[in-house]
């Protein structure tokens, strides 16, 4: 039977408003992402051009990197337009006492 780790990440307090932020976290580059009240992580590489996601610019859901304007859609990774092909891995999140907690496994 496996177990769930989930990874202290950051105070829900320092969570950006409508934006992104990156994030070394477990030896991982991550990107943080609120959007209203919900929050999203992935990695924070593009998989196209090998930007930093979170240098990029945030619109709803699209995260669209800084390098080429590839967009990903922060919920689940997936391109959603070119020329991105290939998704960028996203993570479960949650906030649980003020605190804000990353699966990365």
């Amino acid at each position: 039977m496996s177990t769930t780790n989930w990874v202290d990440a950051l105070s829900a307090a320092d969570l950006p408003t409508d934006d992104v932020q990156g994030l070394l976290i477990a030896g991982r580059d991550i990107a943080i992402y609120t959007v209203g009240d919900e929050v999203f992580a992935t990695d924070n590489l593009c998989t196209h051009g090998h930007a930093r996601l979170c240098d990029g610019f945030l619109d709803g859901h699209e995260i669209e990197c800084p390098l080429h304007q590839g967009r990903f859609d922060v919920r689940d990774g997936r391109p959603t337009c070119a020329p991105v092909t290939e998704p960028v891995r996203s993570y479960p999140v949650k906030v649980e006492g003020g605190r804000v907690f990353l699966q990365l496994d």
